[in-house]
């Protein structure tokens, strides 16, 4: 029953990261802003699904928008720094990420948070979406926004969407299976991951952590072979000797029956609670197999089972049937190029409809099955990244409903190029974008369709708090002075774009150093040592001062564009001094200013 009925300009609905960022902006943007969410934390991916180790987008140039102001903000508030683990740069406690996203939602007085809610019903007035309804409470507003983890208010409001796999008739994606088969029938999407929060105990015993139904240790043998149990740990390391458990290999995806995700609420609860044991089983299994030194970690998320994330970590949903759809061809690099096409042909010929930035690499999870996939990897900064490439606005507009935005993993994208979308900076540049613009269709009383996509790029680079990057330019930092110049260059000529991805700026290094890059240095530790190239991309250097490290070989890599060029050209055996933060668990120094010895 509906005891009370709330009116706003821009109802969200979901409190994952896209979801947050997308609330966050609409208001910051000036607009009267609801947010409902199931979770008593905001962020999802980023914080109550527990993936605290991120994922692309690490690179400076595309370290902007909410994406950038979120990294600078853990920065300040991360005892010990966010060099813990190998598989990403940034690695975290939940907690302060959880902390950070509501301190900006508690800033904003426009903006009203209900947490512990779910939508269960949508309200539609003929084409347009005008209200949610939640378990006690309903909400109407001028523009809505699905920010949910499986993209909930498609099938509650009827909104066309997709869900599983299309052919290669379809758009002539090269990785696509020419027909359904066993694959596509048993992971319609990718499995998710229940992540589980590991911690060392060190000399004391942890608690026996006990087996959940259906344990079978075969399923998880082999887990790290070809690692090491201390490489696998340090994959996910976090921050006060806890590990992320997010294993791929003979670990805690689960993917048994996923189609059950969006057939009732009982086949979904099934589900989870599964896919919960399984991740308690895999944690079991590691118990057993080094030992009661390691357990399962304390207080880290906000209920009883105190080491498991809130809610799983979804890797695919729905996915809205927009304007356009993001296809494999959209993420690859164009012939002879470091980066996509920033055109949008499939919606537009010839136009730049690019309103967010993502540069991982395609990465599907199917457990027990290696899955080939058109290479967009790229060899950067001593180190694999991703090839960049851009989200165009129409992917967040459905083909035939008014009213209403997406902000998740739901936008209009095919299953395969979802590997390369559903990452965390990604989704939040998407959340960022669709709240900047639900709150602008309010100030001109138009529907998203409607809105001028050249505004709302204004809006973006030129917003007060947290501007973000909509053209992929790895040497152009968000603090260079002709910053705002090249963006709206290529903005207004796409067609000059460079397929390098570097624009004839004056190099970062020739220029005063913005106070983002003089932070990175200040907080460095200095180094002195002889520096060989042992391949184009692949650096080593041998510590000869500090006294204390001398002798020691580490791997060097940058995530700043005039350093990479640096070492493109640095000469082989020549001592180096250089400053830098150290990571034992991936042994690399990661560069932030370097010059001779």
């Amino acid at each position: 029953m509906v005891n009370q009925t709330y009116t706003a300009d821009v109802l969200v609905v979901g409190g994952g990261t896209g979801g947050t960022a997308a609330a966050i902006q609409a208001a910051r943007r000036g607009a009267k802003t609801i947010l409902v969410s199931e979770f008593s934390w905001l962020g999802g991916m980023l914080t109550s699904a527990g993936v605290s180790a991120p994922d692309g987008n690490e690179l400076e140039a595309f370290q902007t928008g909410l994406w950038g102001a979120f990294l600078q903000e853990l920065r300040q508030r991360q005892s010990g720094g966010l060099d813990n683990s190998w598989v990403s740069f940034f690695s975290y406690d939940p907690q302060i990420g959880a902390e950070i996203f509501a301190d900006w939602v508690q800033e904003l007085p426009n903006l009203h948070w209900i947490s512990g809610k779910v939508p269960i019903d949508v309200f539609r007035q003929g084409d347009s979406i005008t209200g949610v309804r939640f378990a006690d409470f309903a909400v109407t507003a001028k523009i809505i926004l699905d920010g949910t983890e499986l993209g909930d208010l498609l099938a509650l409001g009827k909104i066309p969407y997709r869900w599983g796999w299309e052919l290669q008739s379809e758009w002539g994606e090269p990785s696509a299976p020419v027909s359904f088969n066993s694959l596509t029938e048993r992971y319609p999407v990718q499995a998710p991951t229940y992540v589980v929060i590991m911690q060392d105990f060190g000399e004391a015993i942890a608690p026996e952590i006990l087996a959940a139904p259906n344990y079978n240790p075969s399923q998880f043998t082999g887990a790290w072979d070809g690692y090491g149990a201390e490489t696998f740990l340090n994959y996910g390391r976090l921050p006060g000797g806890r590990f992320m458990i997010n294993w791929p290999i003979c670990g805690n995806d689960y993917g048994q029956g996923v189609g059950r995700l969006i057939e009732s609420d009982v086949s979904r609860d099934e589900f989870i609670q599964e896919s919960r044991w399984h991740s308690q089983n895999f944690a079991h299994f590691i118990q057993n197999q080094l030992g009661r030194r390691y357990g399962l970690a304390e207080k880290v998320f906000p209920h009883a089972s105190t080491a498991f994330a809130l809610h799983p970590y979804y890797r695919e949903s729905r996915r809205l049937l927009g304007l356009t759809t993001i296809r494999e061809q959209d993420i690859l690099p164009i012939a002879g190029g470091r980066v996509a096409s920033i055109f949008n042909d499939a919606f537009a010929p010839g136009v730049c409809e690019a309103i967010a930035v993502g540069n991982y690499a395609n990465d599907h999870h199917y457990p027990g099955v290696q899955f080939p996939l058109q290479p967009k990897s790229i060899f950067w900064g001593g180190r694999w990244t991703g090839t960049p490439f851009t989200i165009p606005y129409s992917s967040l507009i459905p083909a035939t409903t008014d009213g209403f935005l997406v902000c998740e993993k739901n936008i209009s994208v095919s299953h395969i190029a979802n590997g390369a979308t559903r990452l965390q900076p990604v989704v939040m540049g998407i959340g960022q974008a669709a709240g900047m613009a639900a709150a602008m269709c309010v100030e001109l009383d138009c529907q998203p369709r409607d809105l001028s996509v050249k505004a709302l790029q204004m809006a973006l680079l030129e917003d007060n708090r947290s501007k973000t990057a909509i053209i992929p330019l790895f040497n152009l930092p968000p603090n260079h002075s002709d910053w705002l110049h090249w963006q709206l260059y290529y903005l207004n000529n796409p067609q000059a774009y460079p397929g390098s991805g570097d624009c004839p700026c004056q190099s970062w290094n020739d220029s005063p150093d913005s106070a983002f890059g003089k932070a990175l240095i200040r907080d460095s530790n200095c180094f002195k040592g002889i520096f060989y190239r042992l391949n184009q991309q692949e650096y080593k250097f041998t510590v000869t001062a500090p006294a204390a490290y001398q002798g020691q070989n580490w791997q060097l890599v940058t995530l700043r564009s005039h350093i990479d060029k640096q070492l493109r050209t640095y000469p082989h055996e020549q001592l180096v001094t250089l400053w830098g933060h150290q990571n034992h668990f991936g042994n690399w120094l990661l560069v932030e200013h370097l010059n001779g010895g």
